[in-house]
């Protein structure tokens, strides 16, 4: 069933329209050659993605910086891999990351069909937690900057999801009312229930098929957004 009072229509970045792991993945292969690292890339990116996710919990519960999350997410792979690498590499590759990620601009599936859709009915929004810089250069190399009215990240918010803060800041900069918007999101905790207690309505972009509550509408592709807005 369509929301009908819908005016505003907030979306994630990371994991919901820019392709976080296929994108990752393209840039750890490129900066392994570039750095001579001889480890096979599947075998990294088993244990890193999930290793990454634990990493940006810490870093959204402020349990960890900036410099922590970008050293300490590669630190733990190579040594849960059991592989050998100087702490000077994993800085270099650190900062090669960050360089080279925004490089790549593969978008999940539906997102331009899915923008196209609702730019005519609504005004769109971005809501991230990502640093801003790397959120503009990967939105402008994906060419969908144009799409949105606004863009709040956490550093300019000075909090991340879900923390209340944000999404109030993101509501005064759109210049929007809670109950006329809504958020689309791939986290859970972050997106979902830090949307829905601030009095946004919610869909969760579930296309992991991670366990959630039945209540709270989502869906697993993009093109069914539809169905709800």
């Amino acid at each position: 069933m369509k929301s009908r009072d819908i005016k505003h229509v907030f979306f994630d970045l990371d994991h919901t329209l820019w392709d976080f792991d296929k994108n990752s993945a393209l840039t750890f292969d490129k900066i392994f050659k570039q750095h001579q690292v001889e480890l096979r890339l599947e075998t990294f990116l088993d244990v890193y993605e999930p290793v990454n996710l634990q990493y940006w919990k810490r870093y959204r519960d402020d349990e960890i910086d900036k410099l922590e999350l970008r050293y300490g997410r590669l630190r733990d792979t190579f040594d849960a891999v059991n592989f050998t690498i100087e702490d000077r590499l994993i800085e270099q590759l650190s900062h090669a990351y960050i360089e080279h990620l925004s490089s790549f601009s593969h978008l999940f599936e539906g997102t331009m069909d899915v923008l196209n859709y609702l730019q005519p009915k609504y005004q769109l929004h971005i809501i991230t937690n990502g640093f801003e810089e790397a959120q503009l250069r990967k939105m402008n190399s994906s060419a969908i900057t144009p799409y949105f009215k606004t863009i709040t990240n956490a550093e300019i918010a000075g909090v991340k999801k879900p923390n209340p803060i944000i999404f109030e800041y993101a509501l005064n900069l759109a210049k929007a009312q809670p109950h006329e918007s809504i958020m689309i999101g791939d986290n859970y905790e972050a997106d979902v229930l830090g949307a829905l207690n601030v009095g946004y309505d919610a869909i969760f972009f579930n296309y992991r098929n991670d366990p959630s509550e039945p209540h709270v509408k989502q869906i697993n592709h993009l093109s069914q957004l539809k169905t709800f807005i």
